[in-house]
């Protein structure tokens, strides 16, 4: 494989090309990287991307080499209409009861887009792409909407999670070792990218005091009472807790614990928690979940990605994780043979969702809303997302029914 660049044309820069290259070219397995360098400056038009210590440019792409290996064609595909895409399907074989309604639907969703829900509805590795026979748009259309209530069941799940891991990691860091832990370095493993954790939360400050003085000079030039004036700064300086903090305290520079962990994504979080140096301080926050350290880290990286389906609105139904999770001894296993390995289907998943969130909210009523949505859809497979033939009693296993609460309360 062949690696084409774009190298920034500037003295300081040539030895983190080189570097760049030699880091590139160890993980693409001894590809070979090419810079193609400007015959200028190019510092207001290329942003360099930091990854790993290395700065390369991402307008970079890979090709194969020019003789053995694979080959690569030009892009030829036309762009079509929706009434075009229409007869393409039908053409391949879909059955359409109602053109008019398909048509209307193909205008908003795009063939591309159902593309992955069609899949088993078609011939495999079949490069026409025909459909079996009986195939329906139909049918097509309720795997989509399955799938679409599945990601906001499984979303909501996640937000849950999400939240109660950074108050754990936060309630005992922070009382561990005081309100602003996470700005000493030697908290974490020495792999763990301390630099880039600060810049991105100073750069989150920095941005919300510029915001906050740009709708400052708004309001200022508005032609209502003064009185009117401080009434809509002082709102706007509430907006956010970033905001708040960087116009009002100096010191210390960062935003206190409880208020950093709401600044990160579940990916930076996943990561902070895998990245504390101590064993003990690991071992404490993941007790809270039932489940060993190294477990719920785990977990964290395969939510991670699951989060990341669901956020933009990717397929999530028949997925294979890249990497199983790890699981724990102590938990019902999420295959009926625990010596083949954890299964990489969203079955292990929501068993992984279903014990968080029980240890969360013991009470919870997210289980019986699985039970509900795979009622309201009787014929989606089920082996697709890995569920064998006793999967309630294994949900079961997780979620004991808990006593009604003497208030009548719920948690979601």
């Amino acid at each position: 494989m062949r690696l084409i660049g774009l190298a920034l044309a500037h003295p300081s820069l040539a030895n983190r090309n080189a570097m760049a290259a030699g880091a590139l070219q160890r993980a693409a397995g001894g590809a070979t990287i090419v810079f193609n360098t400007p015959a200028k400056p190019m510092w207001t038009s290329v942003f360099t991307l930091k990854l790993r210590g290395f700065f390369y440019c991402p307008y970079a792409r890979l090709q194969p080499p020019r003789s053995g290996g694979g080959t690569m064609t030009r892009f030829a595909k036309p762009a079509l209409t929706a009434g075009e895409q229409l007869d393409l399907l039908i053409e391949r074989g879909l059955h359409i009861n109602d053109r008019e309604r398909a048509l209307r639907l193909l205008e908003v969703t795009t063939s591309f887009r159902l593309s992955p829900y069609m899949r088993p509805f078609q011939y495999p590795d079949d490069p026409e792409h025909r459909f079996k026979p009986d195939a329906r748009l139909s049918d097509i259309m309720q795997v989509y909407r399955f799938d679409s209530d599945l990601r906001q069941l499984v979303m909501v799940a996640i937000e849950r999670v999400e939240i109660a891991v950074r108050t754990g990691i936060s309630n005992h860091m922070a009382c561990q070792y005081g309100t602003h832990w996470y700005l000493t370095p030697a908290r974490f493993k020495a792999h763990f990218d301390h630099p880039r954790l600060l810049s991105e939360l100073n750069d989150k400050l920095v941005k919300e005091a510029r915001q906050y003085h740009k709708e400052i000079e708004r309001i200022e030039r508005a032609k209502v009472p003064e009185e009117i004036k401080q009434a809509r700064k002082e709102s706007r300086k509430r907006d956010n807790y970033p905001r708040y903090y960087a116009l009002t305290y100096d010191q210390p520079a960062h935003l206190p614990s409880w208020a950093m962990v709401e600044e990160l994504s579940l990916g930076t979080l996943s990561h902070l928690f895998d990245g504390l140096d101590e064993y003990r301080d690991r071992k404490s926050i993941a007790r809270r979940f039932a489940l060993p350290h190294h477990v719920l880290a785990s977990w964290l990286h395969t939510l991670t990605f699951i989060r990341n389906v669901c956020a933009h609105h990717f397929r999530l139904w028949n997925r294979e994780l890249s990497i199983p999770p790890s699981w724990p001894k102590h938990l019902t296993f999420p295959a009926p043979q625990a010596g083949r390995g954890v299964p990489r289907r969203l079955f292990t998943v929501l068993m992984m969702l279903t014990h968080l969130t029980t240890q969360i909210s013991p009470d919870t009523r997210r289980p019986g809303r699985l039970q509900t949505l795979l009622e309201e859809y009787p014929d989606i497979p089920r082996p697709p997302m890995g569920f064998p033939d006793d999967w309630q009693q294994r949900f079961a296993s997780l979620h004991p029914q808990p006593p009604a609460a003497a208030d009548g309360a719920q948690t979601r």
